[in-house]
């Protein structure tokens, strides 16, 4: 699992730096790191730019995260691209929801960089 490709999608430009740190703490071999502000900038970059792994928020203006989710399969480039949700949404119905729309896993906020180790090293195993 080396240099691998990652689209990091949040509102928050703070909140993308904080998880592409993490990333790079936890010991991740990221390579590069694309990002978009919502689903739909997000939508756009994928029809661009292949990527192994998608972190993204819930809470977003323009395409929330789970209507970004729902609409990945549409997108050539990402099939198969698991998405890990990384958000402030602790509720027992938004994970179901993140999982049932196809996301591969959660990680709420506030996180460490253990937790994203934890979380994200099975996803990537899977897929890489």
């Amino acid at each position: 699992m080396e240099n691998i490709t990652v689209l990091i999608v949040d509102d928050s430009s703070v909140m993308r730096k904080i998880v592409e740190r993490s990333l790079r703490q936890a010991g991740l071999e990221i390579g590069r790191v694309l990002e978009a502000s919502n689903g739909l900038e997000a939508l756009a970059v994928l029809n661009q730019q292949k990527v192994n792994l998608v972190l993204c928020d819930i809470n977003m203006p323009a395409m929330d995260g789970l209507e970004f989710v729902k609409q990945l399969p549409s997108v050539e480039n990402a099939k198969g691209v698991p998405v890990v949700m990384i958000t402030t949404e602790g509720s027992e119905s938004h994970v179901v929801q993140a999982l049932s729309a196809g996301a591969r896993g959660y990680i709420r906020k506030p996180f460490t960089a253990d937790q994203v180790k934890e979380h994200i090293l099975p996803v990537l195993a899977g897929n890489l």
